[in-house]
C-alpha cells in the first residue's frame, strides 16, 4: 500500500472520527435543550394541588412572636412577614416586625431588640444565621425558639447555628435552575450571562453557582461574570455597573441573572440611556427569586425583566408559623419543601400573578388551619 493511500486513510478516519463527535456533541445539546424545555413547562404551570404536611400539632396558645426582617425594603422579606402575620393571627398569637434596615449593624440590632422582648420564638426574615450566629445564639440559650426563612443555604438544618429549629425556602439550586435554563431555552442555546450575586449571605451563594452550572450545560451558552456586590447598597451601584458592564461586554451580554429582583429596580435607566428596548432588547433580566411586586410590574409591562421564579412569600409566611408551632409543640419540624415556580408574561396572571404576588391556588391557607384546628 502505497503512502499516499495510507495518508487518505488516515484522513479519511479522522474526518469520521470529528464527526462522529461533533454529531455526538449536537445529540446532546439537542438533548440538553429538550430537558431544559420540559422543566420551564413544569414550572410554569399552574399550582393547584397542596403537596405540603396534613398533619401536626394542634395550636400551641396565646404567644409572642417577633419577626426579624432583615430589610423591609426587600419584597420577599416584607411579604413573608406579612404572610407570617396573617397566619399569626389564625392562631391569636401577638406578632412584632423589627426592620435590620439593610446592613449588618442593622440586623444586629433588630434582634437585640427581639430577644430584649421576651418573646417565645423569633424568625429570621432573610437574616443569614451565620452572619448574626452570636446573637441567634443567645436567643436560643433564653429559650426562644428560632425558626428562619432564607437565612442558610438549604432548607432544614443550619449546620452555621444547629439551635435555630429549621430553615424555610424553596430550594435553591431548583430556584437556580429554573432561572439558568429559561435563559438557555428563550436564547435558544446561545446565551451570554452575567450573574449577579451576593456572598455575604450563603443562600445566595449556592443560587449563583447552580445558575452557573445550568447555563454552562448549553454548549453554545457562556457565563461572562460574575457580579458580587452588596443587595443592601443597589440603590448607589446598580446603575453605574450596568453602564460599565455594557461598556466592557457590549452586544455579547444578552441574559442577567439576579439571586432577587431587587439588582434589577435599579438597572433600568442605565439600559434606557443606552437606548435598549425594554420589551425586545438585550440584556434581558431573569431574577432567581424573590417575585417582588416591581418585578411582576415589569414582566407584565414588558419593562426589561422576563422572569422572576417567584417565592411564595404568604405560604411561606404561613410556613414559619407552622413551624413554630411545631417547635413550641416540642415537635419535629414538617420538612416541606415548596417547588420553585416561574413566572413569565405568558403565566403572569395566574396564581396570584394578576395582584403582583405568587399566592398559589392551592389552598394553603386552609390546610393549615386544618392542622391547627382553628376556623
Amino acid at each position: 500500500m502505497s503512502k499516499i493511500s495510507i495518508l487518505v486513510g488516515a484522513l479519511l478516519g479522522s474526518t469520521a472520527v470529528i464527526g462522529w463527535s461533533m454529531a455526538c456533541a449536537w445529540a446532546a445539546d439537542d438533548q440538553y435543550m429538550t430537558d431544559a424545555k420540559a422543566y420551564i413547562a413544569k414550572v410554569t404551570a399552574p399550582v393547584t394541588t397542596w403537596d405540603g404536611p396534613t398533619t401536626g400539632p394542634k395550636a400551641q396558645g396565646k404567644r409572642l412572636i417577633v419577626y426579624a426582617s432583615a430589610d423591609q425594603r426587600n419584597g420577599g422579606a416584607s411579604g413573608v412577614g406579612d404572610g407570617a402575620q396573617e397566619a399569626a393571627k389564625a392562631l391569636g398569637w401577638d406578632f412584632r416586625i423589627l426592620d435590620g434596615q439593610g446592613s449588618v449593624p442593622g440586623r444586629t440590632s433588630a434582634l437585640t431588640q427581639a430577644i430584649a422582648l421576651k418573646p417565645d420564638g423569633i424568625i429570621l426574615g432573610t437574616i443569614d444565621a451565620a452572619e448574626q450566629a452570636p446573637i441567634i445564639e443567645q436567643a436560643i440559650a433564653a429559650g426562644i425558639k428560632v425558626v428562619g426563612w432564607h437565612s442558610g443555604g438549604a432548607p432544614g438544618k443550619i449546620d452555621a447555628v444547629p439551635g435555630v429549629f429549621t430553615n424555610i425556602t424553596t430550594d435553591p439550586n431548583e430556584v437556580a435552575k429554573s432561572s439558568g435554563l429559561y435563559a438557555v431555552v428563550d436564547s435558544g442555546g446561545t446565551a451570554g450571562v452575567i450573574l449577579f450575586t451576593d456572598s455575604i449571605y450563603a443562600i445566595a451563594t449556592a443560587k449563583t453557582n447552580a445558575e452557573k452550572t445550568a447555563v454552562e450545560g448549553c454548549s453554545g451558552c457562556k457565563v461572562l461574570e460574575v457580579i458580587d456586590t452588596p443587595i443592601g447598597d443597589l440603590a448607589n451601584r446598580m446603575g453605574q455597573l450596568t453602564t460599565s458592564l455594557l461598556a466592557k461586554y457590549g452586544k455579547a451580554w444578552t441574559y442577567s441573572i439576579g439571586v432577587n429582583d431587587l439588582y434589577f429596580d435599579f438597572s433600568a435607566p442605565s439600559l434606557q440611556s443606552a437606548g435598549i428596548d425594554p420589551a425586545t432588547g438585550y440584556p434581558r433580566q431573569i431574577a432567581a427569586g424573590d417575585g417582588s411586586v416591581p418585578a411582576f410590574q415589569r414582566i407584565r409591562q414588558q419593562q426589561y425583566q422576563i422572569a422572576t421564579v417567584a417565592e411564595p412569600l404568604h405560604l411561606h409566611g404561613w410556613e414559619t408559623i407552622d413551624e413554630m408551632n411545631r417547635a413550641l409543640a416540642g415537635a419535629p419540624p414538617s420538612g416541606y419543601v415548596a417547588p420553585p415556580h416561574l413566572f413569565i408574561k405568558a403565566n403572569i396572571d395566574n396564581d396570584g400573578g394578576d395582584q403582583n404576588t405568587f399566592d398559589p391556588g392551592n389552598g394553603f391557607r386552609e390546610q393549615y388551619k386544618k392542622i391547627w384546628g382553628v376556623q
